[in-house]
C-alpha cells in the first residue's frame, strides 16, 4: 500500500467514528452522526477538518488499547451561506462523546480560531460528559471551554445545539453562549440526573420531565429554541445566522427587500380594542410592521407575556421586544423581566437596532414575586436598555404605566425616537386606581353628596388628562403621535435614519448588572 492509499484508508476509517454498529444504534435512536450534522450545517462541501488524526493519551484503565477517533470530537470550518463559521460536532459514537483532555484541546482550538477569525462558532454537543478514566484533565478541559465562552461573548455569536445528553459541567458552556437550540424527546440536560435525584432527595423524576428540550423551552427558559429533530433543528441555527452579524464589528447581512417601505397597513387602526383591559395578539403587529410579514421567535415558549424576536425592515435585521397583552395582559414579571433583558443585551453586543412595542399595564403584583426578586429582575432590564447603544426605538400601542413604562425603554432609558398610536395610555396607572389613591380627591370624595357621581367625573377627569398620548408628547416624551397605519413606513424611516448614531459609555472595567 503506498502512502496516498495509507492516507485515504486512515481517514475513512476516522469517517466511521466509532463504527457502522454505533453509527446504526444512533440512527435507531432517531439521531444523526456528528459528521452527518456538520453535512446538514455547512454549505455543500465546504467543511473542512482540523486536527483530524488527534487521539487520546491516556494512560490509565485500558485507555490506549481503546480506538477513538478524533477523540470523539469533530472541529473544523467551512461556510453557511457563504459566511465563514467554525463548529466543533461531539461523536456519542465514539465513547459516548465523553470528553477527554484532547477532546477538550480541540473544542478550545477551534473556539480560539474563531475569536481570532471574527466569526461564529456552532458546538453541536451530543456526550456522556466528563471521561471518567481521565482523571481531572476532562475538568481543566471544560474550564478552559467555558473561559473562552467568557471571552468570546459579545465578540463572535456563539449557538450551542443539543443534540443528545448533557449533563454535569458539561451544561455551563451552552449556558454562557448566546442561543441554545434543543431537540425534541432526544436532548437532555442537568446538573444531576434522575438516579442522582432519587439517591439524594427521593424524588422520582423522568430524564424528559427532569431535563428535554420542552422543560427548557418552557420551564426554566435554559434553551430558547427547539427542534423536531436533528436536520429540523440544524437547519433553524442556518436560519438564526442569517439575523446576525459574524463579529461584533459588523453589521448583520442586508438581504434584498421586495415588500415596499411604504406600505400602509389599513387594518392597525383598528386593531386596539375599544375595552383597555381586552387582549389582542401582539405578533399580529410585529408580522404587520415585518418585511414579508415574517419574524424569527426566540424564546418563543417561555415567559410568553413578552415576546422576543428578529425580524427584517428595509432588508436589515431588528430586534424586537413587545409586550403581550393576549397572555397575562402584557405584565412584566420575573421570567419576562431575564427573557428581554438577555434579548436586549444580544442585540446590542451584535449592532442589531431595538424595536420595543409596548402595551404594559405593570409589574406583576404578589408575594411570589416580591419574593422571588422582581425588583433585581425588572432592574437587569433596565439596565439592559439603559447600556444599549445600538438604535433604539419604542413605540406605545396602549398602556404603558408606570415603572413598566420606563422598564420597556422610555426616554429616559435612552429611546432615540418614541412614537405612540392615539390609543396610548400613558401616566402612573390606570384612571380609576389613580382617583382611589389620590388624597385630595377621597377627600373631595368624602364630603359629597353624591360620591359615585363625583368619582366617575374624576375618573373621565384623570382619563382625559393622562391617559392619551398628548400629555406625554407635550412635555416631549414622545417624540410623535402616529397614524397606526403608518407604523411600519415611520420605524423603518426613523431606523434609517439612526443608521450614523455614535454613542459610548463611559471608560470602565465593566458594569455591576443586577444578576
Amino acid at each position: 500500500m503506498n502512502k496516498l492509499e495509507q492516507l485515504l484508508e486512515k481517514k475513512e476509517h476516522l469517517k466511521l467514528g466509532g463504527g457502522e454498529k454505533r453509527i446504526e444504534s444512533q440512527h435507531a435512536k432517531g439521531k444523526l452522526t456528528a459528521r452527518e450534522r456538520l453535512d446538514i450545517l455547512f454549505d455543500k462541501d465546504t467543511f473542512v477538518e482540523i486536527d483530524t488524526f488527534v487521539k487520546n493519551r491516556c494512560p490509565f484503565y485500558g485507555m490506549p488499547e481503546r480506538d477513538m477517533p478524533g477523540d470523539g470530537v469533530v472541529t473544523g470550518y467551512g461556510q453557511v451561506d457563504g459566511r465563514l463559521v467554525f463548529a466543533f460536532a461531539q461523536d456519542f459514537t465514539v465513547g459516548g462523546g465523553s470528553l477527554g483532555e484532547y477532546h477538550g484541546e480541540k473544542i478550545v482550538k477551534v473556539q480560539g480560531m474563531a475569536l481570532k477569525m471574527g466569526a461564529p462558532i456552532v458546538g453541536l454537543q451530543d456526550s456522556g460528559g466528563a471521561r471518567i478514566e481521565e482523571g481531572v484533565a476532562p475538568l481543566s478541559g471544560f474550564g478552559k471551554i467555558f473561559h473562552n465562552n467568557t471571552i468570546s461573548s459579545g465578540v463572535i455569536p456563539q449557538i450551542s445545539v443539543i443534540m443528545g445528553p448533557c449533563a454535569g459541567g458539561a451544561v455551563y458552556s451552552p449556558a454562557i453562549t448566546d442561543f441554545v437550540f434543543m431537540v425534541d424527546q432526544t436532548s437532555k440536560m442537568f446538573i444531576t440526573g434522575p438516579d442522582v435525584i432519587k439517591t439524594v432527595t427521593g424524588e422520582v423524576i423522568t430524564p424528559e420531565a427532569l431535563g428535554g428540550a420542552r422543560t427548557h423551552n418552557t420551564i426554566s427558559g435554559v434553551a430558547h429554541f427547539i427542534g423536531a429533530n436533528d436536520e429540523d433543528t440544524l437547519l433553524s441555527v442556518k436560519e438564526l445566522l442569517t439575523y446576525l452579524p459574524s463579529n461584533n464589528k459588523e453589521l448583520p447581512p442586508v438581504y434584498a427587500c421586495n415588500d415596499d417601505v411604504n406600505r400602509l397597513i389599513p387594518e392597525f387602526n383598528d386593531i386596539i380594542p375599544e375595552n383597555p383591559n381586552k387582549g389582542y395578539d401582539m405578533y399580529d403587529i410585529i408580522r404587520g410592521i415585518a418585511d414579508d410579514g415574517k419574524l424569527y421567535d426566540v424564546n418563543a415558549m417561555y415567559a410568553k407575556n413578552i415576546i422576543t424576536c428578529f425580524i427584517r425592515m428595509a432588508g436589515s435585521t431588528v430586534g424586537v421586544i413587545a409586550n403581550q397583552p393576549a397572555v397575562g395582559a402584557g405584565c412584566l414579571d420575573i421570567n419576562a423581566s431575564d427573557k428581554a433583558a438577555r434579548m436586549v443585551r444580544r442585540c446590542d453586543a451584535f449592532n442589531i437596532p431595538i424595536l420595543t412595542l409596548e402595551d404594559v399595564p405593570g409589574f406583576l403584583p404578589g408575594s411570589n414575586q416580591e419574593h422571588g426578586g422582581i425588583i433585581r429582575h425588572g432592574a437587569k432590564l433596565l439596565y439592559a436598555y439603559c447600556e444599549a447603544t445600538v438604535p433604539k426605538v419604542t413605540m406605545i400601542l396602549r398602556k404603558a404605566y408606570g415603572g413598566a413604562y420606563i422598564a420597556m425603554c422610555n426616554k429616559e432609558l435612552g429611546a432615540d425616537m418614541v412614537m405612540a398610536w392615539p390609543s396610548a395610555q400613558i401616566a402612573v396607572m390606570g384612571a380609576e386606581g389613580a382617583v382611589n389613591i389620590m388624597s385630595s380627591v377621597k377627600k373631595e370624595l368624602k364630603d359629597a353628596e353624591d360620591p359615585e357621581a363625583l368619582k366617575k367625573q374624576r375618573i373621565d377627569e384623570y382619563e382625559e388628562l393622562f391617559n392619551n398620548p398628548y400629555y406625554a408628547a407635550s412635555l416631549g416624551y414622545v417624540d410623535d403621535v402616529i397614524e397606526p397605519a403608518t407604523a411600519r413606513q415611520r420605524v423603518i424611516s426613523a431606523l434609517d435614519m439612526l443608521k450614523t448614531k455614535k454613542e459610548t459609555l463611559p471608560p470602565k472595567k465593566h458594569g455591576n448588572i443586577p444578576l
